[in-house]
């Protein structure tokens, strides 16, 4: 019993552990199971948190990366964990988990590195998974080392990122201690890596979706900007350059076009104003010098990963701020004509993609280039054809006139031409005269029309090409060896380079030439040669249209103006009939009927008047400024007098003419054709009649006896008039007896009138002077007083205050007392000059030397200057007229008038010169001109003249602007009646202030006042 239930108590002991084993067991299994449990959510949320990652950043994985790493860590209980990615021959990081910042530092400042610095990075690029359970194994190698000391880790597992079967990156994972990573951890990681590479690729197609929606979107822009300007590429240039650069990312773009063997700046991005400026300085730059142009002469794209490497482009590049360039050349056909150049700041080479968007962008400018062509190409032809439908109509429209047409040619040829000027010539008579030309510049212009006409013979171009028939041209008149050096300051002159000349071309001869000159050098294309031929041709057709319309035309102009001359004839002998006691009317309707039949521009009729011609009659704009001309053989209308005969001279202004007379007066004139026919009756010469032309036109056999037969009828008309005006002449004489009679009553009462006025103005002045003299001496003595009170004053006690009011009212005293004076002064002076306005005319009136007189007057006048200022100063000029010869005058009172205006005179330019300084130089001067019955004295100042206000009031008593004490306001106003009232003349003054005065004095030579002497 004892035994058995030793071994019941044994076997219970063994099954009860057996269950406790058993529980033993199941709990730990339980703790297991909970623990996978719980690292099963775990990587469920990490992996849930990654995948959210990658939805919220489609764009870009670096967000991606970055969780990937941290949950690599956490769940693998790892040190530190990175992602990096292959970019071609390199890795770079994208992602980590920092330890430290010296330690992070120096994991960034690791990469990117080349792949082939690492043997490791090459087998996992390959798709391998690699780990190194100790990093300081004798197999691992020196790089992974250097790198597991730096961050501090001794083992590591390398998980690489596939991609459609490449590798495009990894998953590295550390641990601090050595050993090896378990496989659920391996396949953790893969876990997180198909992750990555599921960003790789979400961002990657997010991004080349939206790049190629940039892209259309750019493209549809540029073909706007394409439909917007058919005629202009720069905005599409623009827009191209605008958008290659946003699109590829770069720092510049810039479009070239190739043109001249240089290439041209089209269009840039700007940067900063000072790279702009050395960009834009650079070109256009000579293929010699410009790298860029054999880089793609072959129409392929190239690029420049590092501008320092290149000494070409080095110095712009670092003045624009960029290191790396790409090339894209514009094809067309086969050639290259232009390069689209594209910088960025970093170096290295452009992505293919990039590559090949440039070239896309590069090919639309080719596309933009020709449609500019084309639009170009067809409004130039729709521009010729308009111009030559306008010239047609133009010839249509003036058929009388080619004059029009050459004018619409001229213009035509220059703007379809692109030319800087057009000129028309015509061959007449073996020499080439100017039709029409466009306006340029003042100089060119001048130059253009003082070169025509020319013979034919000349060595011109156009005098060439007149006499060959053939075309001519110039495609650079500098450089071309064969120019003379005339033709080229001529070119210059004018300012052009490049020169094409065409003949028009009638029965195989040149009757005319149109050139068209450009500023620029260089050929002129085929089709506006041809164009040039065309204008030609029109102009031939307006020429012969013209000619055959003007002779149909010359016969009838012949019927009407034999029926003109007829109906002329007959108007002019109307007048005479209408008007027999007046030649006047006659002679008046003959000069304008002879100016309008004859074609003239202007007729005169001269009659003899003693031993002179005297103009009795005129019609037209050409003065005729003098009164007669003495009868002799060297004028035209003199010899016709004499010789009894009409003389025609075709150009007055020739040297080799035989009247030297008619040649000085047609200079002084301005014509150059005359006629002169004779007026005679019964044999003798009574006068002339006279036809004049400003140009060299001489007059027809018709005009010329048409001006004999006007001549003819002017002797009618004079014979007519000629017994009346002998009857009516002895009336003339009493009558003008009488009228001298009355005037020299009318003086004698004005004599006596001014005499009575002088005594009553005497009397006044004598009896204001003696008070006057007393104000002046008790207002001087007081003033001195006043001095010596204050001097006295001064040396009393007296309180400050009562001082002060002492001086205040001395001061007041003292300053009313000088204002007394200076005023007394003023009266006394103008009492004076009542006196001196109150004599009567004193001296002998007598014949008087005028010269001598005027010359006298100004020499008294600036030596009484000088001794009053010695240091006055004045340029003094006399242009006496010889024939000035004396006046019946008061020879004192005279003077008075001269020297009172000639110190006038010396009084404004002394105030002008005040107020300009010394660069002013006064002058004063003194003139005189004999004006027959007259004679006529000037005094001119170039002082501060006299405002308009001033003017109307100057000859007013009394009335002047100087300051007090320096005038009396009556010298002109004496002056005045002097030259007026008491000798029948006139005084007006002409004056601008600021700038002159001129008082000219009109003197009769014989005054009324000697006639009622000797009466």
């Amino acid at each position: 019993m004892t035994a058995l239930s030793q071994d019941i108590a044994a076997e219970l002991r063994r099954r009860i552990d057996e269950l406790e084993q058993q529980l033993r067991s199941g709990a730990a299994e339980n703790a297991r199971l909970q623990s996978e449990l719980a690292v099963a959510r775990d990587r469920q949320s990490a992996g849930a948190a990654i995948l959210r990652t990658i939805a919220a950043s489609p764009s870009d994985a670096r967000p991606v990366f970055e969780a990937i790493a941290s949950s690599s860590k956490r769940l693998l209980g790892a040190f530190s964990a990175t992602v990096l990615q292959f970019i071609g021959d390199e890795l770079h990081l994208v992602a980590f988990t920092p330890i430290s910042l010296e330690a992070d530092e120096g994991l960034k400042s690791s990469f990117p590195r080349q792949i082939a610095d690492f043997p490791t990075f090459a087998l996992v690029r390959d798709g391998k998974t690699v780990q190194f359970p100790d990093s300081e194994a004798d197999d691992v190698p020196q790089l992974n080392k250097e790198l597991a000391r730096l961050r501090g880790f001794r083992s590591v597992l390398f998980m690489p990122l596939m991609n459609r079967g490449t590798t495009v990156g990894m998953i590295s994972v550390t641990r601090a201690e050595p050993g090896a990573f378990a496989a659920d951890h391996v396949q953790l990681l893969q876990t997180f890596a198909d992750q990555a590479a599921i960003a790789i690729e979400n961002a990657r197609l997010f991004n080349e979706t939206r790049e190629a929606l940039e892209r259309q979107t750019a493209t549809a822009d540029i073909l706007n900007v394409m439909a917007g300007s058919p005629s202009d590429v720069q905005p599409v240039f623009e827009a191209i350059a605008a958008n290659a650069n946003r699109l590829i990312g770069g720092f510049s773009t810039a479009v070239l076009r190739y043109a001249g063997g240089a290439a041209h700046l089209a269009a840039f991005t700007p940067t900063d104003p000072g790279g702009d400026l050395a960009l834009q300085a650079a070109f256009p730059m000579p293929f010699a010098q410009f790298p860029p142009y054999q880089l793609v002469a072959d129409g392929t794209a190239a690029q420049l990963p590092d501008t320092e490497l290149e000494p070409a482009a080095r110095d712009i590049a670092r003045a624009r701020g960029y290191r790396s360039m790409l090339f894209a050349p514009l094809v067309s056909e086969g050639e290259v004509i232009g390069i689209i150049i594209t910088t960025r700041r970093a170096t290295g080479a452009f992505g293919e993609h990039q590559v090949r968007l440039l070239q896309t962008f590069a090919d639309q400018a080719v596309i933009a280039i020709k449609n500019v062509g084309l639009f170009n190409a067809t409004r130039e032809a729709l521009e010729r054809q308009t111009a030559t439908a306008d010239i047609l109509n133009v010839i249509a429209s003036s058929p009388t006139d080619v004059q029009p047409v050459f004018d619409a040619i001229a213009e035509s040829a220059k703007r379809l031409l692109g030319g800087q000027t057009a000129l028309v010539t015509r061959v007449v008579d073996d020499m080439l005269h100017l039709a029409a030309h466009t306006a340029g510049s003042e100089a060119g212009d001048r130059e253009i029309e003082n070169s025509f006409p020319t013979p034919l013979t000349s060595p011109g171009i156009h005098s060439r090409v007149a006499q060959s028939s053939t075309i001519a041209f110039r495609n650079d008149i500098e450089t071309e060896p064969d120019v003379s050096q005339a033709v080229k300051e001529m070119a210059r002159a004018r300012g052009y380079r490049s020169i094409i000349v065409v003949p028009m071309l009638r029965e195989g001869v040149a009757i005319g030439t149109i050139g068209v000159s450009r500023a620029e050098a260089g050929p002129f294309a085929d089709n506006q040669i041809a164009l040039l031929r065309t204008f030609a041709d029109q102009a031939v057709i307006a020429i012969e249209n013209t000619r055959l319309f003007n002779e149909v035309q010359a016969k009838t102009r012949d019927l009407q103006e034999a029926l003109t001359y007829q109906t002329g004839s007959a108007n002019i002998l109307k007048v005479i009939a209408s008007s027999p006691t007046d030649v006047g009317p006659a002679l008046k309707a003959i000069v304008d009927s002879a100016c309008e039949l004859c074609d003239a521009y202007d007729a005169a009729v001269a009659l003899k008047d003693g031993n002179d011609l005297r103009f009795s009659a005129h019609h037209g704009p050409i003065p005729i400024p003098l009164e007669k001309w003495p009868i002799n053989r060297n004028w035209t209308a003199g010899r016709a007098f004499v010789d009894q005969t009409p003389v025609h001279v075709a150009d007055l202004r020739d040297e080799q003419t035989d009247f030297p007379e008619g040649r000085e007066l047609a200079l002084q004139m301005g014509h150059r054709t005359i006629l002169s026919v004779p007026l005679l009756r019964e044999n003798e010469s009574i006068g002339a009649i006279v036809l004049r032309r400003n140009e060299v036109h001489p007059f027809t056999d018709k005009q010329i006896a048409l001006l004999q037969t006007f001549a003819d009828q002017a002797v009618i008309a004079i014979g007519n008039v000629r017994l009346f005006e002998q009857v009516q002449a002895r009336t003339r004489e009493l009558a003008k007896s009488l009228d001298d009679l009355r005037a020299a009553q009318d003086r004698l009462i004005q004599t006596e009138k001014l005499a009575s006025l002088g005594q009553l103005t005497a009397g006044i002045a004598h009896e204001i002077k003696n008070p006057l003299n007393f104000v002046n001496n008790f207002a001087a003595l007081s003033a001195e007083l006043t001095g010596e009170l204050s001097d006295l004053l001064a040396s009393a006690s007296l309180a400050d205050s009562v001082r002060d009011e002492v001086d205040e009212l001395s001061g007041l005293l003292r300053g009313n007392l000088q204002k007394i004076v200076q005023h007394g002064k003023r009266a006394d002076s103008i009492v004076k000059n009542m006196l001196l306005h109150s004599r009567e005319g004193g001296g002998e009136h007598r014949p008087t030397d005028v010269n001598a007189l005027v010359e006298e007057s100004l020499n008294l006048a600036y030596h009484g200057a000088r001794a009053e200022k010695p240091r006055f100063n004045v340029t003094l000029r006399c242009d006496l007229d010889p024939d000035a010869g004396t006046a019946e005058v008061f020879p004192q009172e005279i003077t008075r008038v001269l020297l009172n205006l000639i110190s006038n005179g010396f009084y404004a330019v002394a105030k002008r010169g005040s107020e300009n300084g010394p660069g002013f130089e006064p002058e004063v001067s003194a003139s005189t001109l004999s004006r027959g019955e007259y004679v006529e004295i000037r005094i001119r100042d170039n002082g501060v003249g006299i405002p308009p206000e001033v003017k109307e009031k100057m000859f007013n008593p009394f009335f002047t602007t100087k300051p007090a004490g320096e005038g009396t306001g009556l010298g002109l106003s004496m002056s005045h009646d002097i030259i007026v009232k008491q000798h029948g003349g006139t005084i007006n003054v002409e004056t601008e202030p600021g700038a002159f005065t001129e008082f000219t004095i009109l003197l009769p030579r014989r005054s009324n006042f000697s006639d009622s002497n000797r009466g």
